[in-house]
């Protein structure tokens, strides 16, 4: 494994970190307590040692997962967290710094911590980013001695623009793949400028960039495959990466084509991911203990040639971006 460091946090990451979002099974299954732990633990024996999850992943019980099997490794293990999520409906108006303090306060709790490594507001609306009182509450968190540094999950690349210009905004989670390139345009070297760590989720687009999924494909009714592709429930991004299944499908055939040899679609995609240096960490996530045996590979992978990459980027402007570029 190899490691990079997480902005101005002072951390060291790993390269190939972990999402806790279908930790425990897939989605739409019910949380396996056995599995989470298994999974966490193989994670870090393969030397992962940044752990993302959120109050709301599996109904808090993600949280409570990561916060037992931290106490059982040998190693310095970090966890991020979120918060915000919680807040229904999920508006502006409703975001308020007691109602953010007491979120961090629970989650503490759960995961029985005395500080949180990095806390990430969770996709706040657009509004909240214009309002400093929300910043600054975790500045007070922080001199308490409750979190050691305030990161942001953000949907689009003007919200990130926007984060940053707070100084005690340490890191920024964006989703960013091959089917979403936008962020590597601007958001990156800005954020490099001013020495704020990238955490990219999503790296496989919701499974896609698997290439194990096909036009007949079916989805647990309970999985955001199913239900939020049309952006019903959350923000449309977040499921497939905004792509419409079925174009996703076609354009994974023609990604099949420019493959090394040897080398797999889900390495491809994670490996393309860390091909950028602002990149701290990629965080795929992992309902079972073989996908994270899968995922680590990536780390030792070679660089992918420019070859490879101009492909890559050409099928991007051929297929993708006009449908997709502008909205995130």
């Amino acid at each position: 494994m190899k490691y990079r460091p997480l902005g101005k946090t002072g951390f060291n990451v790993s390269e190939i970190s972990l999402g806790t979002w279908q930790l425990g099974g897939k989605w739409g299954t019910e949380f396996d307590h056995d599995v989470a732990g298994e999974t966490l633990e193989k994670a870090f024996d393969n030397g992962i040692n940044f752990i993302d999850t959120a109050d709301v992943y599996k109904g808090t019980e993600s949280e409570i997962a990561v916060g037992k099997a931290v106490k059982r490794a040998k190693n310095r293990i970090y966890i991020a967290t979120k918060c915000g999520r919680q807040i229904n409906p999920h508006t502006n108006e409703n975001y308020t710094p007691e109602v953010l303090r007491n979120y961090v306060e629970d989650s503490l709790r759960r995961m029985d911590i005395e500080a949180i490594d990095l806390i990430q507001l969770h996709c706040p609306p657009t509004e909240v980013y214009y309002r400093p009182e929300i910043f600054g509450e975790f500045e007070k968190l922080k001199a308490e001695g409750k979190i050691l540094n305030l990161g942001v999950s953000i949907e689009k690349v003007e919200e990130g623009l926007k984060a940053i210009e707070y100084a005690n905004v340490t890191t920024l989670q964006v989703i960013y793949n091959i089917f979403r390139q936008r962020p590597h345009e601007l958001l990156f070297p800005r954020a490099k400028e001013k020495n704020v760590g990238i955490i990219v989720r999503v790296p496989l687009a919701s499974g896609l960039l698997t290439g194990k999924f096909s036009k007949n494909t079916t989805f647990d009714k309970k999985d955001h495959r199913h239900f939020n592709r049309e952006g019903k429930f959350f923000d449309v991004g977040e499921t497939f990466s905004g792509i419409p299944y079925e174009k996703g499908i076609e354009v994974v055939e023609r990604l099949k084509q420019i493959l090394p040899a040897d080398i797999s679609l889900v390495h491809l995609a994670l490996k393309w991911v860390l091909m950028r240096d602002e990149v701290s960490c990629v965080i795929p996530g992992a309902s079972r203990v073989e996908q994270v045996d899968s995922n680590v590979k990536a780390a030792d992978m070679p660089q992918l040639t420019d070859d490879v990459m101009n492909k890559i980027e050409d099928l991007y402007n051929e297929e993708i971006r006009a449908m997709i570029h502008h909205k995130w």
